[in-house]
């Protein structure tokens, strides 16, 4: 065996013949964390910085807040408010009025669709067709609803709270409404009906079947009618005032013919008839007739007022294709510039012709005066009244004047421009000049200058 050899199992034997460490047993506390270990464990740096970080942003805003606090200007002390404003029933009442709006503002259980649905049931058929019924149904609905949420409010209201004795509170919220009382039927009512109904027609005499004829026959002859006939009048062209005014008068006449010809035979038709005063007792005789009268009278002077206010419509600036055309002359007469006829003269001429409207049908009987024949016949209250007139009359001179406004401008530039030839300023000029030495050149510019007025004349 070689040396080598020797050495490698001696080194072999020798670390085989080493000691190894004693075995140490671990604590039996080794897996438990301990305060100490915990609070080592949970440290971290950056929360530190973190909260001294904030800390400096929020030690730096109450100084900047301070800062800014002594600045400003000190507050007023409060007011010293009498007692009366914060006596204790004021107090109850505003404090009555937060409850309430809290009470108002707490859930409300709507109206059942079902109540809704019979509703709408009980409206026919015929009245729920079109879309502006639908729109109207829908409104209905809406306010229902709202009704009905409205009236839960202050049901609510007034059972969960008791209101304090203030005054003005008295009106908060308003009154419950009303249970609905059904029909008494204790007691018979057809007895009391039929009573009724007898003295309505006993004295209302407007249902007797004869005024409604009376007011049938009416509206057909009256509904679309004037006494004159204003559309042709632009039509004519150039008129005299007078012209007009005669004309006008012609068809006012022929008209009132026309009608005491034709409805008024018709009028007296109906009440000679024996059914005519038919359940009229003898002494509501006066009132029936007084009832005819004052019918036809309306009926007249609706015919009458729609007639003015024809014409006055005929002179209104805004309408020119029906405004008439009148002749005005501008003469010279006696050294004196003027139209003629005068614009007082027109205004007159146009403002008669509603006196004579006014003064139509004035002559028409009453039904017992013409039954009975009397020699001094009572006419029916056919005048217009007050301030039908007074609006016409107004509104026409008005009219009048504002178109005239043209013809009056054209009027003062004559005056104005050939007034000096007339007041005897030129005269005077001319007698001048003539007392003063000129040669014949200056002679001859003096005459070309009135000659060539003379042309513009």
């Amino acid at each position: 065996m070689s040396d080598a050899n020797k050495a490698a199992i001696a080194a072999e034997k020798e670390a085989l013949n080493l000691k190894l460490s004693p075995i140490v047993h671990l604590p039996e506390n080794i897996g438990v964390d301990t305060p100490t270990q915990s609070k080592l464990l949970k440290y971290r740096r950056s929360k530190e910085q973190q909260q001294k970080i904030n800390q400096l942003v929020i030690d730096g805003a109450k100084r900047n807040l301070d800062r800014t606090l002594d600045k400003r200007t000190p507050l007023l002390p409060p007011p010293d408010y009498p007692q009366t404003m914060t006596s204790e029933i004021k107090k109850k009442g505003f404090n009555y009025i937060y409850m309430k709006q809290c009470v108002e503002s707490s859930p409300i259980v709507p109206i059942q669709q079902e109540w809704l649905d019979h509703m709408l049931r009980l409206i026919p058929e015929s009245l729920k067709e079109g879309k502006e019924r639908e729109e109207l149904l829908e409104s209905l609905i809406n306010e229902v609803s709202s009704d009905f949420e409205n009236s839960m409010k202050r049901y609510l209201v007034q059972s969960v709270l008791v209101k304090p004795p203030v005054k003005w509170l008295e009106d908060e919220g308003g009154p419950l409404p009303e249970s609905p009382v059904g029909l008494d039927y204790s007691n018979p009512w057809r007895s009391s009906y039929v009573q009724a109904r007898n003295q309505i027609f006993s004295n209302l005499h407007i249902v007797h079947p004869t005024m409604k004829m009376l007011l049938d026959l009416g509206y057909t002859t009256f509904a679309d009618t004037v006494l004159l006939d204003f559309t042709g009048i632009r039509a004519k062209g150039p008129i005299d005032c007078e012209s007009l005014k005669t004309d006008l008068s012609i068809q006012t006449r022929k008209a009132e013919e026309k009608i005491m010809n034709t409805w008024y035979p018709k009028v007296i038709n109906l009440f000679t008839k024996k059914e005519a005063l038919e359940g009229v007792k003898p002494e509501k005789l006066d009132a029936f007739y007084s009832c005819v009268s004052t019918l036809m009278s309306n009926q007249l002077k609706d015919l009458l007022r729609r007639t003015v206010e024809g014409f006055v419509k005929l002179f209104d600036p805004k309408d020119q294709e029906r405004l008439p055309i009148f002749k005005i002359e501008l003469t010279f007469d006696d050294d004196k510039m003027e139209f003629y006829p005068t614009f007082q003269d027109l205004e007159d001429n146009i403002l008669s012709l509603v006196e004579r409207i006014a003064e139509a049908l004035q002559n028409v009987q009453t039904i017992p005066s013409w039954l009975s024949g009397t020699s001094t016949p009572v006419n029916l209250d056919t005048e217009l009244p007050e301030h039908v007139l007074h609006w016409a009359v107004d509104t026409l001179k008005a009219a009048i004047h504002r178109n005239l406004e043209g013809a009056r401008k054209h009027y003062e530039t004559y005056v104005e421009k050939y007034n000096w030839l007339l007041d005897g300023t030129a005269v005077e000029n001319i007698e001048t000049f003539q007392t003063e030495d000129h040669t014949f050149d200056e002679y001859t510019e003096e005459l070309d200058c009135y000659v060539v007025w003379e042309v513009y004349v």
